[in-house]
């Protein structure tokens, strides 16, 4: 398998409990054998000191990550990675929309203790922050693809969502996150994320896996009857998945004799799959992959899916962005609600995923359900997740800076991103006079008392 460029990390990563303090990492030259190209990208007077020794990068939040990754991957990589769709006005909404939004901190509130705890669907998570689930890990960890970010996420004790689409399969993941001497209310937190499939079997025997190996919840994606156009990729020539990588779970090893009766169009083995995502049909990869969705699915199908698929586990649908939707979702019997537009890589000129938020929070409570709320799209700071929180989110997922982080140095760099997001979010609460997510209320954020700022916002300069 090729070797993939990394930064190592050069400091041990704290638990969840410790303190965090920005660190410096030593940089690695680029290598040729990266996965996506033949070619590293240029060597930059900034990888070595004069004696020809690394110089040392510091990574003090969670953009530098992402600006140390595209120093390191090679173009249509990166690209592939950061990029979505049409204008990308959505994309860069999802980050933007938050500095929208001021926090109204209350003052002279005991914060000695502060506790970034939450329960969620009957398990504590150290930190409101998760990941979601996103696919191919491998194309940034060859060695362990989406293992890394599971352990890292088992480390700081939050949950990890395993995409359908992954390069590690269901089995692995749950075997590279085993730990006997773990106690019941600690054991890892892994989530399985599901497409309806035109193959109606495949998709239930995919969700059976996963619910035989211990997985605590599905999220079912619903955005994707068509993949958004993003142009970097037809541009850079990314129209299928870098070789040796495969997605494996569809390759199912025991090749169950349900599949042998398909038609061709209801791939049910990996070599069919692998001719139908990566036919190069389509300039853009994802273009290639929309042929196995149905595309014709209803709020029927997702009832049938928790019925078949995982009665006894909670079900999300992952993907709204209205409150009508919202409620559809609960009538066909999910158990929880994730507003994400596919971090800007689905419709563009669609909502950022905060400004969505408060319109399915009135819906859903307005309708008298208590189901959780979840939200990704946009999260870089401890700012915005608390934002998030006090506009109703129950939890926040995050997709981009896990891949810069796993470019970057592996399992460590994932665990270390997200002490970073939970320390950030400990720190805005303290100053908010918040002790716990509970004394985190709509309260606490306000639009611009003017209806916003009257230039875009730009960072200071120092």
């Amino acid at each position: 398998m090729p070797e993939m460029t990394t930064v190592r990390i050069a400091w041990k990563v704290p638990d969840s409990g410790s303190p965090f303090k920005c660190q410096r990492i030593a940089a690695a030259a680029p290598s040729a054998s990266s996965v996506a190209s033949p070619n590293p990208p240029p060597r930059s007077s900034a990888d070595e000191t004069a004696a020809g020794h690394p110089s040392s990068v510091a990574i003090c939040n969670v953009h530098d990550y992402q600006r140390l990754a595209r120093s390191r991957l090679p173009k249509p990589l990166y690209e592939y990675l950061a990029s979505g769709t049409d204008d990308e006005q959505t994309l860069s909404q999802n980050v933007d929309a938050f500095k929208q939004y001021f926090l109204r901190p209350r003052v002279m509130r005991p914060v000695s203790s502060v506790s970034t705890r939450i329960e969620l669907f009957g398990r504590t998570l150290h930190s409101p922050v998760f990941v979601s689930p996103a696919g191919v890990h491998a194309l940034c960890d060859p060695i362990d693809g989406e293992c890394s970010a599971a352990r890292a996420c088992a480390r700081v004790g939050t949950l990890f969502g395993l995409s359908q689409h992954s390069t590690r399969t269901i089995e692995e993941v749950a075997d590279a996150v085993s730990d006997t001497s773990r106690a019941a209310a600690d054991a890892p937190n892994l989530w399985y994320q599901s497409y309806i499939l035109k193959d109606r079997a495949l998709t239930l025997r995919l969700i059976r896996r996963a619910v035989n190996r211990g997985y605590r919840g599905v999220f079912l994606t619903v955005d994707s009857a068509r993949f958004g156009y993003r142009e970097a990729d037809a541009r850079n020539g990314w129209d299928a998945l870098p070789e040796p990588h495969r997605l494996v779970n569809y390759d199912e090893p025991e090749n169950p004799s349900s599949s042998s009766s398909s038609s061709a169009e209801n791939d049910g083995n990996g070599g069919a799959m692998d001719q139908t995502y990566n036919a190069r049909d389509h300039a853009s990869w994802d273009q290639n992959s929309e042929r196995m969705f149905d595309t014709d699915a209803t709020w029927d199908d997702v009832a049938w899916l928790k019925r078949e698929g995982c009665p006894n586990l909670p079900l999300v649908i992952k993907g709204i962005m209205t409150g009508e939707d919202a409620l559809l979702a609960l009538d066909a019997g999910a158990d929880g609600i994730m507003v994400s537009n596919h971090g800007g890589r689905g419709l563009d000129g669609a909502l950022s995923s905060i400004d969505v938020l408060p319109d399915v929070v009135r819906a859903v409570r307005g309708a008298g359900s208590r189901a959780p709320i979840l939200l990704d799209g946009g999260i870089r700071r401890g700012s915005d997740v608390v934002k998030a929180l006090a506009l109703g989110a129950s939890a926040v997922g995050v997709g981009k800076p896990v891949f810069f982080s796993l470019a970057v140095g592996g399992e460590d760099a994932v665990a270390n991103m997200l002490n970073m997001l939970r320390r950030e979010t400990e720190a805005c609460m303290a100053i908010c006079g918040a002790a716990s997510v509970r004394d985190i209320t709509e309260r606490l954020v306000t639009r611009h008392p003017s209806g916003g700022p009257a230039v875009p916002y730009v960072r200071a300069k120092l």
